[in-house]
């Protein structure tokens, strides 16, 4: 599914008025990185579905609207949040680097905390890192001074998260187990906050694991 084109009739309807945040690509018919950045653009729009909007502009056919926002080459990416430009990039992106742009804007799920918010308490001492994994990929690698609490017993083992010297932090290999595991707690009345992409989005933010010889 193609990327929507929104052009100067639409543009305050589509973009200024959108409730979620959107990523407008300006872009032209012969610009040779645009086709190719194409199904990375859709593939995000799909992932984000409800979550942010992905547009794009012709310079061509909307002159006025890349004048007003300087666009001076193709593809040039700008986020707009609440009707106003938040962040751009000029270039060819990375479907990450795109998604990038947008993290900032996302709605985030209760308890989430980036990997550099994680980071930044670990290092000031005040949380506790829970890993949810099996024992044998815990003993393998883990972030610093976690304890292992495989996902299937943390809730008959609550009492534990609660003696540990700082509030828990829950994680798993992708963040989706700790992720549905924070809400089903949550909803006990047990709120406890969990590594937004586990392993994984630590270790892709440039953190490194403990890994025990």
């Amino acid at each position: 599914m193609a990327l929507k084109t929104v052009t100067e009739k639409d543009f305050e309807q589509e973009i200024m008025m959108s409730e979620l945040p959107v990523l407008v690509e300006f872009s032209a018919e012969w610009c040779g990185p645009c086709k190719v950045m194409a199904p990375e653009l859709d593939a995000l729009s799909r992932e984000l579905e409800g979550k942010a909007k992905l547009v794009k502009i012709d310079i061509d056919k909307s002159p006025i609207l890349a004048r007003q926002m300087g666009v001076q080459s193709v593809p040039t990416f700008v986020v707009f949040q609440g009707g106003r430009p938040v962040g751009g990039r000029v270039g060819a992106l990375k479907r990450a680097q795109l998604k990038e742009m947008l993290d900032p804007f996302l709605p985030r799920a209760e308890g989430a905390l980036k990997p550099e918010e994680v980071a930044a308490l670990l290092q000031a001492g005040r949380i506790s890192m829970v890993d949810t994994r099996e024992a044998a990929v815990f003993a393998r690698a883990h972030l610093p001074g976690a304890v292992n609490i495989p996902s299937e017993e943390i809730e008959t083992r609550l009492a534990e998260l609660h003696m540990l010297p700082t509030p828990p932090v829950l994680y798993c290999r992708s963040g989706e187990i700790t992720k549905d595991l924070a809400a089903k707690l949550a909803e006990q009345g047990v709120p406890v906050a969990f590594l937004d992409g586990g392993v994984l989005g630590w270790e892709a933010t440039g953190f490194s694991l403990e890994r025990p010889d």
